[in-house]
């Protein structure tokens, strides 16, 4: 029962030798037989053999073999960036791709190499695209090609216009952190920063700290400081700064030189009177690093005798308000903290209830903590479960005696558009308790009323709104409670659109098979199927069912009308005889004549005449409408020769 009409034809039009040098010349090699179209794929080989320069073409042929062999599709690829070298979507597809295939490759395989060969082939055209540039780039710091990956880093600088050069220029700087980096080219690439943007010189000095380079830390820090423009990106104050100048000075004063450390200091002493301790240590420190040790006791003596004069000025009123500032400011630790965590991260409902629980016995505070939480929480982006902080609220209504305020609560609680339908089933359960007891028990039953009533049919003619809240839906819900979703979202957009939309109602229903478990996929792929014989094309139709063989349990393939397969899959005799009849009207309806009478054929050896005349009469009224006088006569052959087979 195989078909060949459709290879006959391909073979006859001379179709498949021109497919066969389009493909070698669009990819400028020999292409392996196994690599070559399949029957599956002759639609879109004809579509963009037509109509070559046609992006759309070629995405959706792609996306139709988005389970074949990278190979295979790599010459799909191929033939379309040859046909549409500027697409930039073909290209980041392809090189995303090509990456996936590197992933857990050794960075010594032969695969990066070709991965490298395709980013310069797409930098060709795509030169001016930094997305392009910098997924080479990190591909090239990855295999540890110091040398070509600078080179390359230098192109795409010259390459772009200075307004994209900050991108390339985050990823410049990992590259010349990591290890193996020689130092001297490290320098260089910051100092070329700093004339991009002269206001990372932090940065720069944090690299030259770590990397142990201190004369040039100390001078590069001492420039900061002497700039009465500078502005720290960082959030440094100038006193962090002249602070850790000090300990670079004292700490490595060996290493450093061309400084006047000791009038820095004294400066510093001068300037930071909170600090002088510290500082005429450090001063006294660096004398004994240089070895100087009767200055450096000069040093100590000198600050002593500072320090004592300094704490001779101090004001008692002054020590008892900073000591009550920080009685106060200690109190408040607690809620500072669940600030700072709050502010990280406003959706965070365990911190609200904390929140909550700090003003405990000020009932006014908890009130309007709890108004700033609902109103706060996203329930979309909420960590945590956000009808908790509702019924919550509620609850602190209900404690002091306030059932009414408490029932507007719950009102509103029940509006609010959650995540889950959990959550809103719990506040529904929640409200009817407290009605509970509260004795009120018809105000109980009435809600119980309305959290399960059906929502009314929406009749405002809003469809592309509507059909927003089914994608939302069946993003937000999982199996099984999506499957309903799935199955009213599909029908109301076929019968909407019908034909107007079939590409996109093809993308739905291929969406829906491919999320619903085996036990769930049975109605979608009946819909699919329908959408295709009503709007679409048999041969599609036909696929369909294909698919759907492969993914329903056996006990439903009888059910999905899965024909030629299904026939194939050892059902009982009487199934079969059943599928044949439904491929037989299925065969006529394209036209298959004979097709459709081998079917007929096959089923009667599971037809007795004497019990069976319904099967019989069918076939009777089929050669009357479409055979002659032979196949008549070959059909009351086999009737003949059926019923001893049978009986016996």
């Amino acid at each position: 029962m195989s078909r060949g009409g459709d290879d006959y034809i391909c073979k006859e039009n001379g179709w498949m030798e021109t497919l066969t040098k389009t493909l070698e010349e669009s990819t400028s090699m020999s292409i392996s037989q196994d690599l070559y179209p399949s029957e599956e794929d002759y639609l879109y080989e004809e579509e963009v053999l037509r109509n070559p320069n046609s992006l759309k073409l070629w995405w959706r042929y792609l996306i139709a073999r988005s389970e074949a062999p990278f190979k295979k599709r790599a010459i799909i690829y191929e033939r379309a960036l040859k046909a549409l070298p500027g697409s930039y979507k073909l290209w980041h597809a392809y090189l995303r791709e090509r990456l996936e295939i590197v992933r857990n490759l050794s960075i010594t395989h032969s695969q990066y190499e070709t991965l490298n060969n395709t980013f310069e082939r797409a930098l060709a055209t795509m030169h001016k695209m930094p997305r392009i540039w910098i997924m080479y780039l990190q591909t090239l710091t990855h295999q540890k090609l110091i040398t070509k990956t600078r080179r390359t880093f230098d192109r795409a600088l010259c390459a772009l216009p200075v307004t994209q050069h900050d991108r390339i220029w985050e990823y410049y700087l990992i590259f010349v952190s990591q290890k193996g980096v020689p130092i001297e080219t490290s320098l260089r690439v910051y100092r070329r920063y700093l004339k991009y943007d002269p206001s990372h010189i932090e940065d720069f000095i944090e690299f030259l700290v770590n990397s142990e380079l201190w004369q040039e830390s100390a001078e590069r820090l001492a420039g900061v400081l002497n700039d009465d423009q500078f502005y720290s990106i960082k959030g440094k104050t100038k006193h962090r700064l002249w602070l850790e100048l000090c300990d670079l000075l004292t700490q490595h004063a060996s290493e450093i030189s061309g400084l006047n450390v000791d009038a820095i200091i004294r400066g510093g002493i001068r300037k930071f009177t909170d600090e002088v301790g510290r500082l005429w240590t450090s001063l006294a420190d660096y004398y004994i690093r240089r070895g100087l040790l009767e200055k450096a006791r000069d040093i100590f003596e000198e600050g002593m005798t500072t320090v004592i004069t300094v704490r001779d000025f101090s004001d008692d009123k002054d020590v008892d308000l900073r000591l009550a500032r920080l009685e106060h400011l200690m109190d408040r630790r607690p809620e500072l903290a669940n600030s700072v965590l709050l502010r990280q991260n406003p959706h965070n409902v365990e911190q609200w209830h904390r929140r909550v629980k700090l003003f405990e016995g000020n009932p006014t505070k908890q009130i309007l903590t709890y108004t700033e939480a609902v109103r706060t929480v996203d329930p979309m982006k909420a960590v945590g479960k956000p009808h908790t902080l509702w019924v919550a609220f509620a609850k602190l209504y209900e404690s002091h005696k306030d059932v009414s305020n408490a029932r507007v609560i719950f009102d509103k609680s029940v509006q609010v558009n959650y995540k889950a339908v959990d959550h809103l089933a719990s506040i529904w359960c929640e409200w009817a308790e407290m009605e509970l007891r509260h004795k009120n028990f018809k105000g109980a039953l009435e809600l119980m009323r309305r959290a399960t009533a059906e929502p009314s049919v929406e009749d405002n003619k809003y469809f592309e709104d509507a059909f927003k809240v089914y994608e939302r839906g069946v993003k937000i819900f999982k199996y099984p409670h999506v499957k309903d979703i799935w199955v009213t979202y599909l029908s109301k957009f076929v019968k909407r659109y019908g034909k107007s939309k079939l590409e996109r109602a093809r993308e739905l229903f291929e969406h829906a098979v491919e999320m619903a478990p085996a036990d769930s996929v049975k109605p979608l792929y009946l819909q699919y199927a329908k959408l295709e014989e009503d709007f679409g094309l048999a041969k599609r139709a036909m696929r369909v069912y294909d698919q759907a063989t492969k993914a329903v349990p056996p006990n439903e393939k009888l059910g999905i009308e899965i024909y030629e397969q299904a026939i194939e899959s050892g059902l009982p005799d009487k199934d079969v005889k059943l599928m044949c009849l439904k491929y037989a009207e299925l065969e006529k309806s394209l036209g298959e004549i004979d097709r459709s009478r081998a079917l007929y054929k096959h089923a009667s050896q599971f037809a007795d005449p004497r019990s069976d005349p319904d099967f019989w009469n069918k076939w009777h009224d089929f050669e009357v409408q479409h055979g002659n006088e032979d196949t008549f006569r070959e059909m009351l052959r086999v009737k003949r020769s059926v019923s001893p087979v049978i009986a016996k």
